[in-house]
């Protein structure tokens, strides 16, 4: 059984609104496939663009290169330059991206469980077809 609200019974439609406009701006900001995968390989850190693209596998420099710039407009990320020869370019979380805290500890913690119920579930399933 689900525990959050649900807009029908439990809360106003104006109150049900602004919930779904809450996520809707939530996931503008930090959904799709890379951005939080992003965030969690800068929090040891500042890197550089292509150890970062190293550390997240499957991820394109094209790819890349878009969504930091998303984050970086977002305020989850500056861009540091460092001019001289050669110029050396360098992406870390901003402090504002520390907001994000809890919000990833309970993804990895819903993550962990979601990933040992599928193989629970495919376990089970296996048996039963033996």
């Amino acid at each position: 059984m689900a525990k959050f609200n649900n807009c029908n019974t439990h809360l106003s439609a104006e109150a049900c609104n602004a919930n779904l406009m809450a996520v809707g701006d939530a996931l503008y900001a930090i959904g799709g496939k890379w951005k939080l995968r992003i965030i969690v390989a800068l929090k040891s850190g500042s890197r550089r663009f292509n150890e970062l693209q190293r550390s997240i596998d499957g991820i394109s420099a094209k790819a890349l290169a878009t969504e930091l710039k998303d984050l970086e407009l977002n305020g989850f990320v500056h861009r540091n330059v460092f001019t001289g020869t050669p110029v050396v370019i360098s992406y870390e979380l901003t402090e504002y991206a520390g907001t994000l805290g809890d919000v990833l500890d309970a993804l990895s913690a819903w993550g962990t469980m979601h990933r040992e119920t599928i193989k629970k579930s495919m376990r089970k399933n296996k048996s039963a077809v033996l």
